[in-house]
């Protein structure tokens, strides 16, 4: 195929070359109807570029498949069989994965427990059962990594009448699965993976990044363009590979979820994107690599900061790290994670990818370079010398590993959408969480509907509202009431 080619940019530049009016939507027509305050903001642009995919830029009928030859190539860059694109996230995407895998399966999928919140809601939709993976765990960092396939292969042996496997690689922390493995076990049985590499959009373009896992032997793989890559925000692309999920079926599971009204915008930014890595990729994402770790030097002159690398691999931790994640352990400064953050947002304009209460992340991008990097190490050294006029961060109640694991007692359907009860938090414990509670970012609930709650996650997750944390899905984000299942 001819990679030099990007359908989509192309037809959209038809579609203003022949001069195309439609008395359809949007009703923007182009941006005539948009108020000038608008427009002092965003520009133009973006409003004349956003015109209808189907019966607008491609006929009602489709028949340009503008949108099929870009998928086409898509899945031809990265070594899928096929490949779809998503205005709608990776949130639907796995979530369609998760339904076309095992949607009215009664024996269940397995899925790793640092899930992100979107699958939890594919279980939610979906009914399906989830078969948790515990990951391994560090007790010193409070850290987790991804599950091995021993623990695949375990819990295969417990509950071998699942219908597929999923996991998380990269995870939002950078640390990687050992996709490989795990597939071969699930192959082993013929079972399908579903890998949720959100994080990892960037690996098939460069040897030196963790292994892509088409690569790896992994059936379905979700990716966010947007995140590291070129394109805009809910950007993704779901690819497949294999005969062991009907690939009709993952379509059609697709189609039931993903809008009908798709921006050209995402779709278009999604093919240019494509091209740009086919064509340069290994040379941008090569000269990423060397500044990201000139940054890791410089930041390890931080005092009391600690540049988290070699320190997360191994047999007891994770098999190979993305490292244009920069994740910075704050810990020795006796601040948190989350006053550096909002230091560094209010002093000196820098947004950190990701803040916990001991580490913030610095996610490093192709389109970086020294002056970039450059303004971040510098406003980290003006956060050390602030942060020794910092008040010390509230105590965080940290579970043991042991706690944290929390009995799942219903379906997470059932317990969503069952008839439930608002209670102080001092009165659920041993209750049944009718909702999620999730720590954002990275956006992995630490209870999940279902779940039969304990003092200790619950006391965890107080402490660290009280410390800083951001817990936006529950109903009262305060946490002094949680919603339980109703007796």
């Amino acid at each position: 195929m001819n990679q030099s080619e990007a359908p989509l940019l192309e037809a959209l530049a038809q579609y203003h070359n022949l001069n195309r009016y439609g008395f359809t939507p949007p009703g923007h027509r182009q941006g005539r109807g948009v108020d000038p305050r608008v427009l002092a903001v965003l520009g133009r642009e973006p409003f004349r570029d956003d015109v209808l995919a189907s019966g607008g830029l491609d006929d009602r009928r489709t028949s340009g498949r503008f949108l099929k030859r870009a998928e086409d190539l898509m899945a031809a860059a990265v070594g899928a069989d096929v490949a779809w694109f998503s205005t709608c996230g990776s949130s639907l995407s796995v979530k369609a994965a998760m339904m076309a895998v095992a949607g009215g399966d009664g024996g269940g999928l397995l899925v790793s427990r640092d899930s992100h919140k979107s699958i939890v809601a594919g279980l939610i939709f979906s009914g399906v059962q989830p078969r948790w993976v515990t990951p391994r765990w560090d007790r010193e960092r409070h850290f987790s990594h991804p599950p091995s396939p021993q623990d695949y292969r375990d819990a295969w042996d417990k509950y071998p009448d699942a219908a597929g496997a999923l996991v998380v690689s990269p995870s939002p922390y950078g640390t990687c699965a050992d996709i490989a493995g795990i597939a071969q076990v699930c192959h082993e049985r013929g079972k399908p993976l579903i890998v949720d590499g959100a994080w990892g959009a960037h690996l098939p373009f460069h040897e030196d990044l963790p292994t892509w896992a088409m690569d790896a032997g992994a059936d379905v793989c979700v990716v966010s363009v947007h995140k590291m890559g070129a394109g805009f925000e809910q950007g993704s692309v779901f690819h497949l590979q294999g005969d062991l999920i009907d690939q009709d079926r993952l379509s059609a599971c697709a189609d039931l979820l993903m809008t009908t009204s798709p921006n050209v915008l995402v779709y278009s930014a999604i093919d240019g994107w494509r091209r740009q890595m086919v064509e340069s990729g290994h040379q941008l994402l090569s000269a990423a690599l060397d500044l990201a770790a000139q940054l890791r030097d410089e930041l390890e002159q931080i005092p009391d900061v600690e540049v988290l690398d070699d320190e997360l691999l191994g047999v007891e931790a994770s098999h190979d790290i993305d490292r244009m994640q920069v994740l910075l352990d704050v810990a020795g400064t006796g601040t948190s994670g989350y006053q550096a953050a909002d230091w560094l947002r209010e002093q000196e304009r820098i947004d950190m990818g990701m803040s916990d209460h001991r580490r913030i992340l610095a996610t490093l991008s192709f389109a970086d370079d020294t002056d970039t990097t450059k303004r971040l190490v510098d406003a980290l050294w003006s956060w050390r010398s602030a942060a020794e006029r910092f008040d010390r961060p509230p105590a965080i109640r940290l579970p043991a590993p042991e706690e944290i694991q929390l009995e799942t007692a219903m379906l997470p359907r059932d317990a969503f959408f069952g008839a439930v009860e608002q209670v102080p938090a001092t009165e659920a414990v041993g209750r049944i969480a009718a909702e999620q509670i999730t720590p954002y970012p990275p956006g992995i609930p630490a209870v999940v509907p279902g779940e039969r709650l304990n003092e200790a996650v619950i006391d965890y997750l107080r402490s660290g509202v009280t410390a800083g944390m951001n817990v936006p899905d529950p109903a009262d984000p305060s946490l002094q009431t949680i919603r339980v299942v109703a007796e």
